[in-house]
C-alpha cells in the first residue's frame, strides 16, 4: 500500500493482528497494553480507519496525526476516538523510548441493547479528536487505572451472562469521569481558551468588514476549520467561556454588523442583507427579528 493509503480496520481481531498482537479474548472489546505493541514497517505512515472505538492512555508513543493535524504523545495523555475518524502514527525516534500505556477498544455491536448504546454520542470528547487530548493529574490518572483494572479483570474472567452488563456499566463509569475531567480542563485552561476567543471576534470581524462576507454567512465548519479546531471542541469551549456556542456568535456578530448599517445607511434591507452575504432578504428579516425582537424596518425607524 501507498504511504497515504487508507486502511479500513473493521474488528478489534484485525487490529490486534496489524499491532502483533495474539488473538483478543473477546471479539468485541479488547484491553490493549500498549507497550507490547508493534507498528511493522508496512504499515507505518498509512491512515487508518477504524471501525469501533478507542480509548487510551499512551506516553512515548510518537506522533498521532488527524487529518492535517499532529499531536505529539511524548507525555502521557488520554484519547477517545471514534468510528469513522482517520489517524497515522510515526513511532517515537527518541533514544530508549519504549511506548507504554493502555488502550481499550470497543466495537459498537457490543454496545447493542444496553444503555451506552446511544448514550456514547452524548460525550462530546469523541468528536473532538486529538484537538483536545484529556491532560490529567496523577490522582485523576489513578482513578482511570483503578477503572480500568475492573475491566481488565472482568474481560480475562470466563465470559458469562453478567459480563457485558458490568465492562458496560465500568466503561460508563470510564466515560463520566473523561466528562468531569474535560470540565475541569476547560476551566483551568483559561489563557489559552481564552485566546481562542479573541481570534474567533477577529476572524468574525474579518468576515463581516471585509470582501470575505460576499462569499456567504460564514458556517461553523469554516470557522472552526480556520481555527484549526473541530466545531464540537470549538462550540463546547464557547458555550463554558461565554454560554454561547459558535453559531450564536456568528449571529450575534451579523446582527451587530447589521444595526449599524440599519442605523447609520440608507440602504435597503435587501442591499443590506445581500452585503451580510444572504441570498435572500426575506432569510435576513426573518433572523433579525427572532434576535431583535422587531423587523428591520422597525429597528430602522426608532432612528429617525
Amino acid at each position: 500500500m501507498t504511504q497515504h493509503s487508507i486502511r479500513a480496520v473493521e474488528t478489534i481481531t484485525e487490529f490486534h493482528r496489524i499491532r502483533g498482537l495474539s488473538s483478543p479474548l473477546h471479539p468485541l472489546v479488547s484491553l490493549v497494553d500498549y507497550g507490547t505493541t508493534t507498528i511493522l514497517p508496512e504499515y507505518i505512515g498509512e491512515h487508518w480507519n477504524f471501525s469501533f472505538y478507542s480509548i487510551g492512555i499512551k506516553r512515548d508513543v510518537g506522533t498521532l496525526r488527524y487529518g492535517q493535524q499532529k499531536y505529539d504523545f511524548d507525555e502521557g495523555l488520554m484519547s477517545f476516538i471514534s468510528p469513522g475518524q482517520l489517524l497515522s502514527i510515526e513511532p517515537s525516534q527518541k533514544a530508549n523510548r519504549t511506548p507504554s500505556g493502555w488502550l481499550l477498544l470497543i466495537h459498537p455491536d457490543f454496545l447493542w441493547g444496553t444503555s451506552l448504546s446511544k448514550k456514547i454520542e452524548r460525550y462530546d470528547f469523541f468528536k473532538y479528536a486529538i484537538h483536545e487530548a484529556l491532560f490529567m493529574s496523577e490522582k485523576e490518572e489513578q482513578v482511570m487505572e483503578g477503572i480500568i483494572q475492573n475491566i481488565k479483570m472482568e474481560i480475562e474472567k470466563n465470559i458469562d451472562h453478567f459480563s457485558q452488563n458490568i465492562i458496560i456499566a465500568h466503561i460508563e463509569l470510564l466515560l463520566n469521569y473523561a466528562e468531569r475531567f474535560y470540565e475541569r480542563q476547560f476551566i483551568t485552561r483559561k489563557k489559552s481558551n481564552h485566546e481562542i476567543l479573541t481570534r474567533l471576534e477577529q476572524l468574525l470581524t474579518e468576515y463581516f468588514d471585509g470582501d470575505l462576507i460576499s462569499e456567504g454567512v460564514p458556517t461553523v465548519h469554516e470557522i472552526a476549520e480556520k481555527l484549526q479546531l473541530t466545531p464540537d471542541y470549538l462550540s463546547r469551549l464557547l458555550k463554558n467561556l461565554t454560554g454561547q456556542n459558535t453559531q450564536q456568535h456568528i449571529h450575534d456578530k451579523l446582527i451587530a454588523k447589521a444595526k449599524e448599517k440599519l442605523s447609520t445607511t440608507h440602504l435597503s434591507v435587501s442591499e443590506i442583507a445581500y452585503e451580510l452575504g444572504f441570498e435572500h432578504s426575506q432569510s435576513f428579516s426573518k433572523l433579525f427579528k427572532n434576535k431583535v425582537k422587531v423587523s428591520p424596518l422597525k429597528f430602522r425607524a426608532s432612528f429617525q
